[in-house]
């Protein structure tokens, strides 16, 4: 038992030495978490919620005013252009219409009628020519024999008042003939009046029938059959049959933060997924960048807006799908992530190694530490602190300077100052604030750096 005690002793002992001796050698060390750095892809993504819309809709609204008789489609129903896709109370404008066609149709018979007098009427006029024609023959005829004093006195009378009242006779046929044309353009004129008339009761009638201007899809129907509808204000209450949109097309309507949208530009790529249909991603482009900044709160426009409240503001980013689905619906909720920058096998860095320091020096030229001052903090210098050994092969915190492009979701591209596989301090976050050029380093084996991606959500 005593021989046990000893054992136990001596390597609580030795324990305490080992621990001791580390302790030692750690002492002036400062543990840092650090990362190797690789080219790889970087992404600048930004980011807006919305929702997804046709990119042509319309609201079907009354264009007169009665009872509805009739719905021939309903919601999610398909529809041609064309098709006719409800009906309005009609029976006085349909009686309109009837009764002007027959008054139409006697018009016709009436212009058959002038028509036929017409004709009759240049018939009298060649009838009557041609009695005058012969009048005359007679006439003149008589007026010889009378001078040779063959012809009585009576005879030459007689045959003098045949002329003239074959004369007479020939003036008023062509005057009945004038009449009759006459009679016969107004007719024609009054039948124009009444077709006018028909194609207005027509489209009296064409107004209580709504049809579908396009091909699409019912997406909304707040009437039933019954009801009564109004002339009135599109989008008010019983003034709109039906929604037909035009899924053929399909976009995506989100709002970008004011801070990201100068990053935005017509034609960028986007990934577009849905709420309802969780694991799925549509792709698009952006077709349409909004000039006007809209209230969070309200989604009213600055512009438009009396609230002399500073808030956050949004715009309006129009997505177009590349490829249009079934599956979705007017309405629903969306995510668009747009790609605003790409470039492939650059310098990666990861976001936290990035510092501001300054260093201050002594009058030896010596560094002493960072300065936070308001002063010093102009003359601060971007970089990160890389790892590298002394003369005595001891790792040391190094300061350079860097530049940097565009951003991904956890790095940064470098464009000067490191190189692939230089490995340099990534944290922790305090002990990076803090550090000092040329302090004494040991990687912290036991907590891990996070792995690092290629894009950024803004």
């Amino acid at each position: 038992m005593k021989k046990i005690l000893l054992i136990v002793l001596a390597v609580v002992v030795a324990a305490a030495l080992v621990g001791v001796m580390v302790y030692k050698q750690q002492s002036g060390y400062t543990k840092v978490l650090t990362a190797k750095l690789a080219r790889q892809d970087l992404s600048t993504i930004v980011s807006g919620t919305g929702q997804i819309k046709p990119k042509t809709y319309v609201n079907l609204g009354a264009t007169a005013m009665g009872r509805i008789t009739h719905l021939y489609v309903k919601e999610g129903d398909h529809v041609k252009k064309g098709q006719l896709v409800a009906t309005v109370e009609n029976v006085a404008q349909e009686a309109s219409v009837r009764g002007q066609e027959a008054a139409i149709a006697a018009a016709h018979t009436d212009i058959q009628s002038y028509v036929a007098a017409e004709k009759t009427a240049e018939a009298n006029v060649q009838h009557s020519q041609a009695d005058l024609e012969q009048k005359k023959l007679d006439w003149d005829r008589a007026q010889g024999l009378y001078r040779a004093g063959i012809m009585a006195k009576q005879d030459f009378d007689a045959k003098k008042a045949a002329y003239d009242l074959a004369v007479a006779t020939l003036a008023q046929t062509e005057a009945s003939l004038h009449q009759a044309k006459a009679n016969t353009a107004s007719q024609h004129a009054h039948l124009r009046t009444q077709e006018a008339t028909l194609r207005s009761n027509q489209n009296s009638l064409e107004l209580t029938k709504a049809i579908a201007p396009f091909d699409g899809i019912v997406t909304n129907q707040p009437v039933r059959e019954g009801e009564t509808v109004v002339e009135g204000i599109q989008n008010t209450e019983g003034s709109t049959f039906m929604t037909i949109a035009d899924m053929s097309v399909i976009t995506a309507e989100v709002k970008v933060d004011e801070t990201d949208i100068v990053n935005v530009k017509l034609g960028q790529p986007a990934d577009v997924t849905v709420d309802a249909i969780p694991g799925k991603v549509f792709k698009g482009h952006v077709t349409l960048v909004g000039d006007q900044a809209l209230l969070r709160s309200t989604g009213i426009a600055t512009s438009q807006s009396t609230s002399g409240t500073e808030e956050a503001k949004d715009f309006k980013v129009i997505v177009t799908l590349d490829t249009p689905s079934d599956e979705l619906r007017p309405g629903l909720s969306t995510t668009a992530k747009i790609t605003t920058a790409h470039k492939t096998d650059v310098l990666a860095l990861p976001i936290q190694a990035l510092t501001m320091y300054t260093p201050v020096v002594d009058n030896k030229g010596k560094v002493e530490a960072a300065s936070a001052s308001p002063a010093a903090t102009t003359q601060a210098k971007q970089g990160v602190f890389v790892l590298h050994k002394d003369d005595h092969n001891k790792l040391r915190a190094k300061f350079v300077p860097v530049t940097t492009g565009i951003t991904g979701a956890t790095d940064i591209e470098v464009l000067s100052g490191l190189q692939p596989g230089d490995e340099v301090v990534t944290g922790p976050y305090k002990t990076l604030r803090g550090l000092k050029d040329g302090a004494l380093l040991k990687r912290d084996t036991v907590k891990t750096t996070p792995a690092s991606g290629g894009s950024s959500n803004s």
